[in-house]
């Protein structure tokens, strides 16, 4: 059995959104925490399975809420427009 750090937010609809850092692209959704936690020990064990390598989980240190100033640049190359 391993333990993985799991990440839940709430989106702009309502819905938790539930990821998993260790694992790239291993996230669910659902519309209570309860079935978002369910859904991502599933999503986890179907990552696992796909991965075929053995992942080994971080150890959690901490959380921080970072603010920084948003700026918008616009940047011309080659006719493509940078935003």
């Amino acid at each position: 059995m391993a333990e993985f750090n799991v990440v839940i937010e709430k989106d702009e609809d309502g819905w938790y959104v539930a990821s998993v850092p260790e694992i790239q692209g291993c996230y669910t959704q659902g519309r209570t925490i309860p079935e978002v936690l369910e859904r991502i020990k599933e999503a986890i064990e179907v990552c696992l399975e796909a991965e075929g390598e053995e992942i080994r989980p971080m150890k959690f240190v901490g959380l921080q809420r970072v603010e920084v100033e948003a700026v918008s640049k616009v940047l011309m190359m080659q006719d493509t427009l940078w935003i």
